[in-house]
């Protein structure tokens, strides 16, 4: 039972911060994007192609009605997913759906208010980069949580489960597609391409900023004649793994044990306060650490070719093996 509660608080604390970094996405791109007429990436970028076609086809009498961005959102998410849904796992499936669903309604609640509040009217470039690192940050945190916006994140699934080509590389091909379907369909001119490039990658960098600075590992190595109580104060008061390693000082020819700890950036101020509570004369070195994966840290996301892990597979054993 405990393990339960545990279980479901800690998804409803991700439920929480996925809501709060589409919130952020949707309000960057309602106050300061779709004001200027920047046509983005994703979905977002779809349904403002759709907004501004039949806005004008509207002012122009030709067509009854104006289609908001967020229903072009949702109706082109809905479609992507059912598509996808034989393919995707079905915890991607859950929180795809609960992501789109949010934002639509979040875009569709702010985009007549913000068009209301005419935030910095006559600073487009300002406006564009302010408003870009706010989306990118959102959708930082709610790829930290887990979660998914839906819209090009769903092709990206799809492509990556029946082919070698990265997710990344997918959805910048489907960004690019629909920033320059802006110049065929609502005859953009170059810089207004320029701008809706400009955004996506200001996006996407802050995005990558975000998740990279949640990733950020550091190593300790940590000689102590008291490095039994010190592994035992991390192990249960950091909850984090040690490695005991022999060594030999050299100055004294003694033989000596050094702890090698890997642990969250933002979790080093918990190891120094355990070092310097039980022995402020150990010797300690921290170091960067580019991409923790294992146990307590990131998966490694890589595809392996079916040959390849047949081959591995299917080699002979050695008789040390047997």
């Amino acid at each position: 039972m405990p393990k339960f509660n545990k279980f479901t608080w800690m998804d409803a604390k991700d439920y929480v911060f996925i809501v709060f970094g589409l919130a952020l996405y949707a309000f960057g791109f309602s106050a300061f994007i779709l004001p200027h007429k920047v046509v983005i990436g994703g979905m977002a970028g779809l349904g403002s192609v759709v907004y501004f076609l039949t806005l004008r086809l509207h002012e122009a009498g030709y067509f009854p009605f104006v289609i908001p961005v967020a229903v072009t959102m949702y109706a082109v998410n809905f479609l992507l997913l059912v598509i996808a849904f034989r393919i995707v796992d079905r915890t991607f499936t859950i929180r795809t759906l609960f992501g789109m669903t949010v934002l639509s309604i979040l875009i569709g609640f702010m985009q007549p208010v913000c068009s209301t509040l005419d935030i910095m009217p006559d600073e487009k470039i300002v406006s564009i980069i302010l408003g870009a690192g706010i989306m990118g940050a959102g959708l930082g945190m709610v790829f930290i949580h887990n979660g998914s916006s839906g819209g090009t994140d769903i092709v990206a699934a799809m492509v990556s489960k029946r082919s070698n080509v990265t997710i990344g590389r997918t959805m910048m091909f489907c960004d690019f597609l629909i920033v320059g379907s802006a110049y065929f369909v609502l005859h953009y001119p170059l810089p207004e391409i320029v701008f809706g490039l400009m955004t996506t990658m200001i996006a996407s960098y802050m995005c990558d900023a975000v998740i990279n600075s949640n990733r950020q590992a550091v190593q300790f190595t940590i000689i102590s004649k008291q490095w039994e109580d010190i592994a035992d104060a991390i192990n249960t008061d950091a909850h984090r793994g040690c490695t005991v390693l022999d060594a030999t000082g050299w100055y004294s020819k003694k033989p000596v044990k050094m702890l090698l700890v890997m642990c969250r950036k933002i979790e080093s101020v918990t190891i120094y306060r355990i070092i310097k509570t039980i022995d402020p004369e150990a010797m300690v070195t921290q170091g960067n650490v580019n991409g923790v994966y294992g146990n307590g840290f990131d998966k490694m996301k890589v595809s392996v070719k079916k040959k390849a892990r047949q081959a591995v597979t299917d080699a002979p054993k050695s008789e040390s093996d047997n």
